[in-house]
């Protein structure tokens, strides 16, 4: 494979998680080793801050700061929600993209993201061969919901995961103080796929946890769900039930619009509806039916930005597909994502392969349905998501508070 040798450009997209960050420090650090690239670049916010010319010069960073990285939430380099247009049909973006590619000499570019990340990859991708423009488009894997297809788990996953089911079992303790019992709902994120929904589930398993676990991939139906709640609340004084926001009826509704008000919610450039409210929704359709205390819990934005309960083994493997990916562009690889292939027999072992764009691009991973049962998950699944939150990490602390990164944002 020839030799290309120019400045690459590293953006990260979608929602952030606590180790994507842990992907680009991976990635900076490949590319700062690799004589062919020769300027290592960010994008502000993605492939919007691109468009814009507003990109950092990484070069410039501390590398002490850099080190730190793998500890940080978020995304470092700031984030979007920017859907490209088909290039076969409009081209002014594309071109604009080329003349900034161009401007800096870049011939690689990595982009961290999930789904809709990896569509944004792969227009770029095929539009830049379609020019003859000499670069290598790469996708590095991001999400907490676990959906991507293609890849055995994602960045991510299992630093939420971990949070979930900690989460899950402290709010057991607390929902079992008083003398008078509780019926706890707690609304979980995970529009399509239940992964991060399913991982309260481990509470169950490992500890005490939820009575009742609600996945999108399978229908729901308000009575049964009263009933059930009612049932268990009668017979043991006290429930706890995780359900996904995702959670739609028989005809695929949204729970949240088929039986609340929900019209006035925001949607994004890819057309996703921002969910939210099913707590709310489920609690007070119980608290109709029952003179029980009746509890709404929404972990939000905590799922996916707390550091302080990352595995271990999400960070490690979120600087190896970072790693990666640069490590295979280099050698001449572009067009795909890095994705992990996994081995479980005889104790768990992961590695990176490559997968084209096109497999993950607007594509998504559900839970298996054999793995949800009436009301929670089987050992399969708790096999497989185990392993994903072991570890823990040396976090760097300040008086006995994280200390994240600072970075300097050098305008290129």
């Amino acid at each position: 494979m020839e030799q290309l040798k120019g400045a690459c450009i590293i953006g990260q997209s979608g929602g952030p998680t606590a180790v994507i960050n842990a992907s680009l420090y991976g990635a900076i650090s490949a590319a700062f080793a690799a004589p062919e690239i020769t300027r290592v670049l960010g994008a502000h916010h993605g492939i919007a801050g691109i468009l814009a010319d507003d990109l950092y010069d990484l070069n410039a960073e501390d590398r002490a700061e850099l080190d730190l990285l793998p500890f940080t939430p978020s995304s470092a380099l700031g984030s979007c929600r920017y859907k490209l247009k088909d290039p076969d049909k409009e081209t002014a973006e594309f071109e604009k993209l080329l003349s900034i590619f161009k401007k800096y000499d870049v011939r690689y570019f990595f982009y961290i993201g999930g789904n809709d990340s990896m569509d944004t990859c792969e227009k770029v991708s095929r539009y830049m061969a379609k020019s003859g423009y000499p670069i290598r488009v790469m996708g590095i894997p991001k999400t907490i919901d676990n959906d991507l297809a293609g890849t055995d788990h994602c960045p991510g996953y299992g630093s939420a995961a971990k949070f979930i089911a900690t989460s899950m079992m402290e709010v057991y303790k607390d929902c079992r103080v008083y003398d008078k019992r509780t019926i706890t709902v707690v609304e979980v994120m995970g529009r399509n796929a239940g992964w991060l929904t399913a991982a309260a589930s481990l509470a169950s398993k490992f500890g005490e946890g939820p009575d009742l676990v609600y996945l999108p991939e399978r229908a729901f139906v308000m009575s049964e769900f009263i009933d059930r709640a009612l049932e268990i609340y009668e017979r043991q004084g006290g429930v706890l039930i995780a359900a996904s926001e995702g959670i739609r009826t028989a005809d695929g509704k949204l729970v949240i619009e088929a039986e609340g008000e929900n019209g006035d919610n925001f949607v994004d450039s890819f057309g996703h509806v921002q969910l939210g409210g099913v707590a709310a929704l489920l609690s007070s359709r119980l608290s109709q039916r029952t003179d029980a205390k009746v509890r709404a819990i929404e972990l939000s934005l905590l799922q996916r930005c707390a550091s302080h309960c990352a595995s271990k083994t999400d960070i490690d493997e979120a600087i190896m597909a970072g790693s990666a990916a640069v490590k295979a562009a280099v050698a001449g690889d572009s067009g795909k994502m890095a994705a992990f292939e996994v081995s479980r027999s005889g104790g768990y072992s992961c590695s990176v392969k490559f997968v084209p764009l096109t497999t993950s691009a607007n594509a998504e991973n559900c839970v298996p349905d054999a793995w949800i049962t009436d009301g929670g998950l089987t050992d399969e699944f708790a096999d497989y998501v185990m392993p994903l939150i072991q570890g823990e990490p040396e976090r760097p602390l300040r008086h006995s508070l994280p200390r994240f990164t600072t970075l300097k944002r050098v305008k290129a």
